[in-house]
C-alpha cells in the first residue's frame, strides 16, 4: 500500500492541471532550498559558538558530503518508489529539523544537526527536478527548469527577507530565524501534502514531445543505473557541468565577501549588489528558457552563455583591486549572473533530453548523479578555495572557476543535439 499523500496518475494531465503541478514541484523546490539555508545567520552562529570560518568551511563540507551521497541514492530510489513518496518525508522531516537547530550549542551539535539536515535534503532536491521533468514535455522543458531554479533563488531571497525584518524584532537572536523557518517550511508542506501528485512509473516512462492527454496502464518495469554509465555523453554533461557549477557556487558562498575584501564594499552594499544579480538571472532564465523551446535548441545557448559568461569573468577579475566604483563592479557582477542564466537552463533541458533518450525510466537516477557530483564538488571548493585565497588572493579562485566555465565549454563537444534549428519540411536545400 502507498502512503496516503500519494496520488499516483494513470492519464498524463494537460491544460491548468499540469501547470499546477508543475508549480507544486517548483514550490517543493522552493521548500527544499528554504529550509537548510544558514547564509542569514552564519554571522550570528559563528559568534555566539565561537566557530571561526575555517571550522565552518570544514563543517560545511563534510555535512555537505553527505548530503551528496542522499542525492545519489535519492535519485535512483525515487525511480524505483515513485517521487513523492520519498519527496514529502524528507521536505516534513528537514522543516522540522529547524527546530532541533534552534537548540544547538556547540559547534560539534551544529555539525550533527547539520549533517541529518542536509542527509535528508540532498534527496529531496533531485526529486523535484525529477518531478520538473515527468511535468514538462519537450516542447517546455527548458522553461519548466528555468522556473525550478527559482527554488534557490527564491529560498536565498525569502531567507533574507524574513531575517531582515524579523531578526530585530528578536534583538538579533539567530534561533529565531531556525524556528520561523520552521513554521514557514512546515506550512508550505502542507500545501504541498494537500495538492502534489506524480506520473505512474508506466507514465513517467513515456517521452512526452508535446503535451497530451496520454493514458498508459500497467508497470514499465525498473531501468539499469549501470545503463547510465555507459555513454560518454552524459559523463560529459555531468562533469563538465560541475567545472561551471564552480563559478556559481563561489558566488553562491562566498559573493558578498568577494565583493567585501577585494572591492571594500560594506555588507549592506554587498548585499544589494548579490540580490541585483539573483533578480537579472531569474530574469533570464525564464526569458532564455522560453527562447529555447520556441527553437527547440539547447547547445547554442548554452554556448553562447558560457562564453559571455568566461569574458565578463576574465573582466571582473581584472578589476579586483583599489579604486574601481562601486556602479563599475555592480554591472560587470550583473551581468555575470544574467550569462549564467543564459547558460545554464538550456543545458539542464538538454542533459534531462539526453538521458531520457538513453533510458527514459532513469530520469531520478541521472539527475541524482548529476547531484552527487555537484556536491562532491561543493565540499572539495570549500575546503581548497580558502587555502588558494590565502596564497593568491580571490583573482587566484576566480581564474580556477574560468578555468571551469573552458572545461564546460569543451564538454559541449560531446553533447547530444542540435546546433541549428531544423528545416521546415518541403524546403529545398
Amino acid at each position: 500500500m502507498k502512503p496516503f499523500y500519494v496520488r499516483e496518475l494513470s492519464v498524463y494531465p494537460v491544460g491548468r492541471r499540469r501547470i499546477l503541478l508543475l508549480a507544486v514541484a517548483v514550490l517543493a523546490s522552493l521548500v527544499a532550498n528554504f529550509e537548510t539555508t544558514l547564509a542569514t545567520i552564519l554571522p550570528l552562529l559563528m559568534t555566539d559558538l565561537g566557530m571561526s570560518l575555517t571550522v565552518y568551511g570544514q563543517l560545511a563540507a563534510l555535512s555537505v558530503l553527505v548530503g551528496g551521497l542522499s542525492a545519489g541514492f535519492g535519485g535512483i530510489l525515487s525511480d524505483r518508489w515513485g517521487r513523492v513518496a520519498i519527496l514529502v518525508p524528507t521536505l516534513t522531516v528537514t522543516a522540522a529539523c529547524n527546530f532541533l537547530l534552534a537548540t544547538v550549542d556547540s559547534v560539534a551539535g551544529l555539525f550533527w544537526v547539520r549533517c541529518l539536515m542536509l542527509f535528508i535534503e540532498g534527496a529531496g532536491i533531485t526529486i523535484t527536478a525529477s518531478l520538473v521533468r515527468d511535468f514538462s514535455p519537450r516542447m517546455g522543458r527548458a522553461q519548466a527548469f528555468a522556473f525550478w531554479t527559482w527554488g534557490p533563488v527564491g529560498a536565498a531571497f525569502l531567507a533574507s527577507f524574513i531575517a531582515g525584518f524579523t531578526l530585530p524584532l528578536f534583538g538579533n537572536a539567530w534561533q529565531s530565524q531556525a524556528i520561523i523557518m520552521g513554521v514557514v517550511s512546515l506550512s508550505m508542506c502542507a500545501v504541498i501534502i494537500w495538492k502534489i501528485a506524480e506520473p505512474s512509473g508506466a507514465l513517467r516512462a513515456q517521452v512526452m514531445e508535446a503535451e497530451q492527454e496520454l493514458a498508459v496502464e500497467g508497470e514499465a518495469g525498473h531501468g539499469r543505473v549501470r545503463e547510465l554509465f555507459k555513454h560518454p555523453h552524459l559523463w560529459a554533461h555531468v562533469l563538465g557541468n560541475t567545472g561551471w557549477q564552480v563559478l556559481y557556487w563561489t558566488f553562491t558562498i562566498f559573493g558578498q565577501t568577494i565583493l567585501a575584501t577585494a572591492f571594500g564594499m560594506d555588507a549592506a552594499t554587498a548585499n544589494r549588489v548579490v540580490a541585483l544579480g539573483i533578480v537579472l538571472n531569474a530574469l533570464a532564465v525564464v526569458i532564455v528558457g522560453r527562447a529555447s523551446d520556441r527553437l527547440r535548441l539547447r547547445k547554442p545557448f548554452t554556448a553562447v552563455g558560457t562564453v559571455l559568461t568566461a569574458a565578463a569573468l576574465a573582466y571582473f577579475i581584472s578589476l579586483i583591486g583599489p579604486g574601481v566604483s562601486t556602479g563599475h563592479v555592480t554591472a560587470v557582477y550583473a551581468l555575470l549572473f544574467l550569462f549564467m542564466g543564459v547558460a545554464y537552463v538550456p543545458w539542464m533541458a538538454n542533459f534531462s533530453e539526453n538521458a531520457e533518450d538513453v533510458e527514459s525510466r532513469l530520469q531520478g537516477s541521472a539527475l541524482g548523479l548529476w547531484g552527487m557530483v555537484v556536491r562532491v564538488m561543493i565540499v572539495v571548493m570549500l575546503i581548497v578555495s580558502p587555502r588558494v585565497v590565502e596564497a593568491g588572493g580571490w583573482q587566484l579562485w576566480l581564474s580556477v572557476a574560468l578555468a571551469g566555465q573552458v572545461v564546460f565549454l569543451v564538454s559541449m563537444v560531446a553533447f547530444k543535439g542540435r546546433w541549428r534549428a531544423a528545416r521546415p519540411q518541403g524546403v529545398e536545400v
